[in-house]
């Protein structure tokens, strides 16, 4: 390995690096496509991948250890006295945990998967189908403490976003479609097709979706056919046509001001008005290359707002009783000064969700869970990681 001229990241010839490595910074295979990240081993199927089309070497400004090292600010939560203490140490570690490992595991499956699409032109509907019955599985069993860890384990907006959007619409799009009782077939397919929705950038100059800058028009038209794009890849590859359309349309509005084809209403299928909407609050409330991220309460109410109704409101109402208007994972400061994290929804009134306070504890040492009440025990203000760590 060697540091190119000029302060260029390092070269790492494939063939030296130990299989499921984990690099203590971003890796690439160019200056802007992502290929792992700290928290994503190099595996030896990513390997052998890269070198089976010929790409001899990455690029990264970190080093390969045998273990990922978190960062000091990752899955922590706030102690009694207001500093910071590990999951390990808390009620629910084992779940928390479970969820953690799922975050990360199934995320590199998606990095993957979209190395596959973007440099071989692989693509299997049954291995991603078999892949999203388990996330489904698991999303109707815990999917709270899955919620919990989203909040915590969000990439920075340097790396490659497309696989971490991707992954965090597919689940909340699950929960969503879980809230409306679609079929589980169905559920699945939804997930396939929410997983895929963006697969048609792939095929763009990775420079235009990683932009930091505003797009040109013609730039940003360019970025509109990946709807279409998308469309195509899947269909080639005999993708049913529901999850087909999803991709295509996931970009239409209920005013009929979206693209490509302009449709509204009744025209725009279910999946691609669920996809709407979960992409937009996670766009809304996750950091991206251009911009700061929102929390999940302020991305919630911007929802809500509807402006120019370009969602269906059946699909966000559903999303705001599963998630509730607090979402869970938020950080937040209550009517009686302490601090908590929401940590489940009440159906009946989703401006009053169950919390986990900070500093106050079961008579069996776990930390104590209140239900908010109008009148009585309610949410102030979301607060920030530096707030909690004060």
């Amino acid at each position: 390995m060697r540091r190119e001229p000029g302060g260029a990241m390092k070269s790492f010839p494939v063939k030296d690096i130990e299989p499921n490595s984990f690099f203590s910074k971003t890796v690439y295979l160019d200056k802007a496509f992502v290929i792992a990240t700290p928290e994503i081993p190099f595996s030896e199927e990513l390997a052998d991948l890269l070198k089976r089309w010929n790409f001899s070497s990455v690029q990264s400004d970190g080093e390969p250890g045998k273990e990922y090292i978190r960062k000091e600010n990752e899955t922590e939560a706030a102690d009694v006295s207001g500093g910071i203490k590990k999951f390990s140490q808390q009620p629910d570690a084992e779940k928390l945990k479970k969820a953690e490992e799922l975050y990360t595991s199934f995320l590199s499956y998606v990095e993957t998967l979209f190395i596959k699409i973007s440099v071989s032109d692989e693509l299997d509907y049954k291995s991603v189908t078999e892949k999203i019955m388990e996330l489904v599985s698991y999303i109707k069993e815990d999917r709270r403490f899955l919620m919990r860890i989203l909040k915590t384990m969000e990439l920075p907006p340097d790396k490659n976003y497309l696989a971490s959007h991707s992954m965090r619409s597919t689940i909340i799009a699950i929960i969503i479609g879980s809230y409306l009782k679609i079929p589980n077939h169905r559920l699945i397919e939804l997930g396939v097709a929410c997983l895929l929705h963006e697969i048609g950038m792939l095929k763009l100059p990775s420079q235009l979706y990683l932009s930091k800058r505003a797009l040109s028009a013609q730039e940003y038209k360019t970025i509109t056919t990946h709807t279409v794009l998308g469309y195509s890849v899947l269909k080639g590859f005999d993708f049913p046509l529901a999850i087909c359309l999803a991709a295509l349309e996931h970009h239409e509005r209920e005013n009929g001001n979206g693209y490509p084809r302009k449709l509204g209403g009744e025209k725009i299928g279910l999946y691609s008005k669920i996809i709407a909407v979960a992409c937009s609050y996670d766009a809304l409330s996750s950091k991206r290359p251009h911009k700061e991220a929102k929390d999940g309460y302020t991305g919630m109410l911007e929802l809500l707002k509807n402006e120019g109704k370009q969602y269906d409101e059946t699909i966000v109402k559903a999303l705001v009783l599963s998630l509730s208007i607090y979402p869970i994972g938020l950080y937040v400061l209550l009517s009686n000064g302490k601090k908590g994290q929401v940590v489940d929804v009440n159906p009946e009134n989703p401006r009053f969700p169950i919390v986990q306070i900070f500093g106050e504890f079961t008579p069996d040492g776990k930390l104590k869970n209140a239900q908010t009440a109008p009148g009585e025990l309610t949410i102030v203000r979301p607060l920030n990681r530096s707030e909690i760590d004060e």
